[in-house]
């Protein structure tokens, strides 16, 4: 063979040889899971992996031979690839874990680690670059999820009010303590790192420490209630401890319960207090539900229906109670319930267990739960059986002293009519007309009842007048008319000392009193003349003028009428003026 046949030869196995190198070389970077890049000296895509083209969704010829830069519409003309390929490179020859943030079109934000190596050609031709793309953005996203975490859980160690110390799993020594573990127990961090619990003043008798770990190990968690703990500054409270298991360390909590424990305490006390005075008063106390059964009662309230508190228990208001009763507590529940007001002085009457019946009076409020929702009703009972049948005696007795008294007056009437038999009815047509005024205007039944006892005496000082005078058919002289004014100062003398609610003497004494103080017999003005002779005064008026007189006929009840109406607010009180007008003018009464 000649020296040309061998160059040949030569040629074509070395041919042969790099591309069976070059084959090797593209299954290789096929296999490889990252995608890998292969770049000329210009930068641009010799090959690339198939990994490559699946993970950035482009396809080979529109890869090959492109500038890098190029690649997907310019996705790929990123800063920091720029200055890894074209200054980094350049003075390296290799680089790790090149960090590149981007947002591509196609496939969204990545975050990949780019390591680079520049390979010198086989036969002194030009370098090549290879770039392995390692896509690193899920681990960051998880890297950043535990810092965050991290950082949550130092700033809650850090910023926790109960004390959080750490332990080592073999003996129980402190390895770490937060801020609040060394302000709530005095010690530094420094002084407390290497102790165990019980060396801080901790009395918490863990027998062998091992069993504890192991016990905790299975159920992961251990709570110790009213552990006594003591300062280093001496000082003694009362705290709930947690221990957690953190696999290779215990987290030990610390939580001080010294302000609770006194606060429960006082709870215990009030409640206790509050508790003895509902058991010591003799008021009886119930709470009900919506449904009128006891939720809670003392023992005033079993003694009052006679039934032990087993027995009282969950009991209805129907039980205790006939119909109408038990009509009117519900009507007081209602009204409770949908005004959110108390109610106070509820008449009622109760059956007890040995079917006498008893009076009580009660106050019914709404009861509310912590978040001030209604739950139910709570009262007030007590037992005024003994008052109710004292009152009814009394009105027995007030009853049978104005039938007395009414009796009395009568007769009085009787004997100024016999006097007087022209003015015969006189008296009890001006109370009549009084009271009927008073009504009008709206005054109190105890008025209006002493108005007309009052009205119906009220020319009982004509009595002391000689009966020629009275019957007298001619008008009366100065002298004679002068004898007649007597007759309320008369009146006032009989009566002053009569015991009674009403101011009988004085009605009559200031009968034919004027608002302008023209009246008589003290010429008394306005204000100074009772509201019940005011009234008086203008029902007298009326009946007189519209009446027959020994000494003139009647003048009729238009004429009483004007005058009343001329001289409102003048002779007369204004509003018992116009009371009268409505009763005549718009209510049609007539004297009876």
């Amino acid at each position: 063979m000649n020296d040309q046949s061998k160059t040949k030869q030569g040629l074509i196995q070395e041919r042969t040889s790099l591309n069976e190198a070059g084959e090797y070389a593209r299954s290789i970077i096929n296999t490889v899971r990252e995608p890998l890049i292969v770049l000329d000296h210009d930068l641009r895509v010799v090959t690339a992996s198939r990994s490559f083209y699946e993970f950035f969704k482009v396809k080979p010829d529109e890869t090959e031979g492109q500038l890098i830069y190029n690649l997907g519409n310019e996705q790929w003309d990123i800063p920091k690839l720029r200055e890894l390929l074209e200054t980094i490179l350049p003075q390296k020859t290799t680089f790790d874990n090149y960090e590149v943030e981007h947002d591509f079109a196609t496939i969204g934000k990545r975050v990949m680690l780019l390591n680079a190596r520049q390979i010198k050609r086989a036969l002194g031709k030009e370098r090549i670059i290879l770039l392995a793309i390692e896509d690193i953005t899920e681990r960051k996203q998880l890297e950043n999820l535990l810092t965050d975490s991290e950082e949550r859980y130092r700033h809650l160690f850090e910023t926790a009010s109960d004390g959080i110390i750490f332990l080592e799993q073999r003996e129980g020594k402190i390895t770490h303590a937060n801020p609040a573990s060394e302000k709530m127990l005095g010690y530094t961090k420094k002084e407390l790192i290497g102790n165990k619990l019980q060396d801080i003043g901790v009395s918490l008798d863990m027998g062998d420490f091992q069993k504890t770990i192991q016990h905790l190990n299975r159920n992961g968690f251990i709570n110790y209630t009213d552990v006594p703990v003591r300062t280093k500054s001496g000082q003694q409270m009362d705290t709930d401890i947690y221990l957690v298991d953190r696999a290779t360390l215990v987290q030990c909590s610390i939580r001080d319960v010294s302000e609770r424990k006194r606060k429960e305490e006082e709870l215990r006390k009030s409640e206790e207090k509050y508790r003895t005075i509902l058991e010591d008063i003799q008021e009886g106390y119930f709470e009900v539900d919506f449904a009128g059964n006891f939720t809670f009662f003392n023992d005033a309230l079993c003694r009052a229906l006679g039934y032990s508190k087993e027995e009282l228990m969950g009991m209805n208001n129907r039980q205790y109670t006939d119909k109408e009763n038990s009509e009117k507590l519900f009507q007081t529940f209602n009204k409770v319930y949908n005004t959110g007001e108390p109610t106070d002085g509820l008449d009622c009457q109760i059956i007890r267990k040995d079917g006498t019946k008893r009076y009580v009076e009660a106050s019914v409020s709404l009861q509310k739960d912590s978040s001030d929702k209604p739950k139910g009703f709570r009262g007030i009972v007590r037992d005024v059986t003994e008052r109710k049948r004292a009152e009814v005696k009394l009105q027995q007795t007030l009853d049978s002293l104005n039938n007395a008294v009414a009796a009395t007056i009568q007769v009085m009437v009787s004997a100024v009519e016999m006097r007087d038999p022209y003015t015969a009815g006189h008296q009890l047509r001006s109370a009549n007309l009084a009271c009927a005024i008073a009504e009008e205007m709206g005054l109190p039944k105890e008025k209006i009842d002493g108005i007309h006892m009052a009205g119906s005496i009220h020319d009982i000082g004509k009595l002391s007048i000689p009966a020629e005078i009275l019957s007298k058919p001619t008008k009366l002289t100065e002298i004679e008319f002068s004898l007649i004014k007597e007759h309320s100062l008369s009146g006032y003398e009989m009566l002053k000392n009569v015991e009674s609610p009403w101011p009988l003497a004085q009605i009559v004494y200031q009968h034919h009193e004027r608002m302008d103080g023209s009246g008589y017999p003290r010429n008394l003005k306005g204000d100074e003349i009772i509201m019940e002779a005011r009234i008086m005064a203008v029902s007298g008026v009326v009946e007189a003028m519209a009446s027959h007189r020994p000494y003139r006929p009647g003048l009729g009840m238009d004429a009483a009428l004007v005058e009343i109406e001329k001289n409102r607010g003048i002779l007369y009180d204004a509003t018992v003026a116009d009371a009268c007008l409505r009763l005549f003018r718009e209510k049609g009464y007539q004297l009876t």
